[in-house]
C-alpha cells in the first residue's frame, strides 16, 4: 500500500488503545509502519537496483525484529530516554506488521520468507491506493480533530477518538474479507468459460475500480495467447468480447539467449504474467530487441540480440 495508508493506519491504530503503552506511542507506530520502505535508498544505484530490493528483505519476516529496532532507537534517542524500551520495542514490532500485512493484500505482493525462499506472496485484493480505505482512515484520524475544535467551542468534554479508531480498524478487516468474496467471484467466472475454442491454463483477476470495488481486470492465459479483459461482476460477463488480445510468440533460440540477461533475469523472478515480444532493429544488421513486462505493471526489461543470438545489451525501466 502507499505510504498515506501506512501512516492513517498507524495513527489508528494508536488511538485505538497502543496510545496507553507509551508516551511516544504514535511516533514508534508512525516511524516503524513506514520503516520497511527504507528500501528507497536502493533508487540512489538504479532502476533496476531498486527494483531487485523492493518489498525484499526489509519485507521480510525474518528482519521485521530489526527494523522495529530502528524507530524505536530513533525515537529514544530523539527524547533522550530509554524509559519504557520494552514497550516501545512492540509498538514498532506492530506498526512493522500493519506495514507487511497491508502490503500483503495488494497485487504487488511481498516476499515474507527471504532469505530462505523468494517466493512472492500477494492476495490482489487491493490497489496500491485505495480510495474507501483512504476515507475511512480519513474520518477516524481527523473526526476527533474536528470533534475538540466543537468541543472547545461549546465547552464539552471531548472524546478521545478511540471508537472512530476501533471501527477503522473493523472496517479493514471486513472490507478485505469483502475484497476477498468479490475477487473469489472473479476467478470462478472467468474458470468457466470457453477461449477461442479452449479452456484457460490459468486466470487472474486484479483489482481496478478506485470507487466501485465490483470492477476488476480479467486475464485469462492459453498456450498461444493471453486475453484481458474489464470485467463488472455486477454485469453479465462476455468471454468473446476482451479488451487486448496479446498472442504469445513460438520458441526460438532469440527468446533462450534473451533469457540469459541479468535484468531479464531479475525481472522473471517478479513477474508472475510474462509478456514477450520481439522485435526487429536496424543496428546491428540482424538484431533483434526481445522485451518483457508483466501485464500488471509498466515495467520493462529488454535485451538487443545480434544476429548469431549474442547479447548486446540490456535494461530495465520504469
Amino acid at each position: 500500500m502507499d505510504n498515506v495508508t501506512h501512516t492513517l493506519t498507524a495513527v489508528v491504530l494508536s488511538r485505538a488503545g497502543l496510545n496507553r503503552w507509551h508516551p511516544q506511542s504514535i511516533w514508534l507506530l508512525m516511524l516503524a509502519a513506514n520503516i520497511p520502505d527504507i528500501d528507497i535508498v536502493a533508487a540512489l544505484r538504479g532502476a533496476l537496483p531498486y527494483f531487485i530490493a523492493h518489498r525484499g528483505y526489509t519485507h521480510s519476516i525474518v528482519m521485521a525484529p530489526l527494523m522495529a529496532l530502528i524507530p524505536m532507537l530513533v525515537v529514544c534517542a530523539v527524547s533522550r530516554s530509554m524509559q519504557g524500551w520494552k514497550a516501545a520495542y512492540v509498538l514498532c514490532l506492530i506498526g512493522v506488521a500493519s506495514h507487511l500485512l497491508l502490503d500483503w493484500t495488494n497485487s504487488y505482493g511481498v516476499r515474507f520468507l527471504l532469505p530462505f525462499s523468494a517466493h512472492w506472496f500477494r492476495l490482489d485484493l487491493n490497489n496500491i491506493v485505495d480510495l474507501w480505505i483512504w476515507g475511512v482512515l480519513l474520518v477516524a484520524t481527523i473526526g476527533p480533530l474536528l470533534g475538540r475544535l466543537v468541543s472547545s467551542e461549546i465547552g464539552a468534554r471531548s472524546g478521545s477518538g478511540r471508537g472512530l479508531a476501533i471501527f477503522a480498524l473493523a472496517f479493514l478487516v471486513v472490507y478485505d474479507f469483502g475484497r476477498y468474496l468479490v475477487h473469489q467471484r472473479a476467478i470462478e467466472i472467468l474458470n468457466s468459460r470457453i477461449y477461442q475454442g479452449g479452456a484457460p491454463i490459468r486466470v487472474a483477476a486484479f483489482p481496478t475500480g478506485f470507487v466501485n470495488p465490483f470492477e476488476w481486470s480479467g486475464w485469462v492465459e492459453r498456450p498461444e495467447l493471453a486475453m484481458h479483459f474489464s470485467m463488472n461482476l455486477r454485469a453479465d460477463f462476455d468471454p468473446t468480447a476482451p479488451v487486448r488480445v496479446i498472442y504469445s510468440p513460438p520458441p526460438s533460440p532469440v527468446l533462450d539467449a534473451a533469457r540469459q540477461a541479468y535484468a531479464i533475469q531479475k525481472f522473471l523472478d517478479f513477474a508472475q504474467y510474462p509478456l514477450w515480444q520481439v522485435i526487429p532493429v536496424a543496428d546491428p544488421e540482424g538484431a533483434h530487441r526481445v522485451e518483457v513486462r508483466d501485464w500488471r505493471f509498466p515495467f520493462t526489461a529488454d535485451g538487443v540480440l545480434d544476429k548469431s543470438n549474442r547479447l548486446l545489451s540490456s535494461g530495465f525501466h520504469y
